[in-house]
């Protein structure tokens, strides 16, 4: 091993080292990217539509800035009032489920005389298990929403590392290209684009699938008379981001509390989110127009699914939010970098 190839390899480390120590900073700026991302998105669908780009870019700009302040002075106040009446509700509306399927579970025993099922523990047993993970859940919710400071110092340092890069993307693109060896900066960035345009199939399904899943699941709520339907409807949309997991646990909140109201109501809201769900299978496969369908790399469900475990435990909920992006990215890396240029040059 040569003197410079020893140098090399200690400078790859200490880099490695210093990803590892600034990973949760990484992530605030990958965010950042796919918000920048989704604000160009809207300024080519305008230049479409005839708007020259900078007037795109005032409108995206103007939209996103009324959208935050909307949200602070109107939304959130109502969300988080709902928020702490849900955190109440929903205790008692899963403990009153819980009831119903030990009866449930009863009748069939007596019935069938099954003893295997007599030796499972009941449903009050593993929600007492279940109790204080939830609490602790609702608490940290409640106790981002008090730390007004913190919260709003994290989203303008968002909101304004996100217009940094969206008004200024081929600079910093150019910046990114450059910590790649000389030799290699050609095909970075055929990469980087690469990677670009699957964020960009991403992005656009998963907008329309968020939206679509709250305006219906508001209005269905709405109309079947559960309450807290905004507060539930909003879960259901940020939910919608996190594939197989999602689905399950944005009909949990409704479904709690439909059954503290009438009998038929979760029977109610268990059809109303499977009817959405259909819908927006539906809608994926036919689109009503073809830039909303996901189009990305293909994806295996065991890789999602480890995916969202895995960085789940990097980093936290907002690691299982961003699970999908950070899996197209990385099996770009790797199917590019590692197979194609490293392993198939071996052969």
């Amino acid at each position: 091993m040569t003197f410079y190839t020893a140098l090399a390899s200690v400078i790859l480390l200490i880099c490695l080292w210093v990803v590892w120590q600034i990973r949760k900073l990484l992530l605030l700026l990958f965010l950042a990217i796919i918000i920048a991302d989704t604000l160009n998105i809207f300024v080519v669908w305008l230049e479409k539509r005839g708007i020259k780009r900078e007037r795109g870019i005032l409108v995206s700009i103007g939209l996103l800035l009324s959208m935050v302040v909307g949200s602070f002075g109107l939304i959130i106040p109502s969300f988080v009032k709902q928020f702490q009446q849900l955190s109440r509700l929903l205790p008692l509306g899963l403990e009153k489920l819980a009831d119903g399927i030990d009866n449930f579970i009863e009748q069939l025993t007596y019935r069938l005389d099954w003893n295997i099922l007599q030796s499972l523990p009941d449903t009050k047993t593993l929600l007492s298990q279940l109790q204080p993970l939830f609490h602790q859940v609702a608490g940290k919710g409640l106790s981002v929403f008090y730390s007004t400071f913190g919260v709003v110092l994290g989203l303008l340092l968002l909101l304004a590392l996100s217009l940094m890069i969206f008004l200024d993307t081929k600079n910093y693109y150019k910046v990114l290209i450059r910590l790649f060896p000389s030799f290699y900066r050609r095909r970075a960035g055929e990469i980087l684009q690469k990677c670009d345009r699957s964020l960009h199939g991403w992005l656009k399904g998963v907008v329309f699938h968020a939206v679509l899943m709250i305006f219906s699941s508001w209005l269905g709520l709405s109309l079947l008379g559960i309450p807290l339907a905004f507060t539930a409807a909003a879960i259901s949309g940020v939910l919608t981001f996190i594939p197989n997991i999602g689905p399950v646990l944005s009909v949990i909140a409704p479904l709690g509390i439909g059954v503290l109201e009438e009998p038929w109501k979760p029977w109610a809201v268990l059809i109303l989110y499977l009817g959405i769900q259909i819908i927006i299978c539906y809608f994926d496969r036919y689109p009503l127009y073809p830039g909303l369908a996901i189009r990305t790399i293909p994806l295996l469900p065991g890789f999602i699914l480890l995916s969202q475990i895995f960085f789940a435990n990097l980093f936290g909920f907002l690691g299982l939010f961003l699970a999908v992006p950070l899996l197209i990215v990385t099996q770009i890396f790797i199917s590019e970098i590692v197979i194609k240029d490293l392993l198939d040059r071996l052969n």
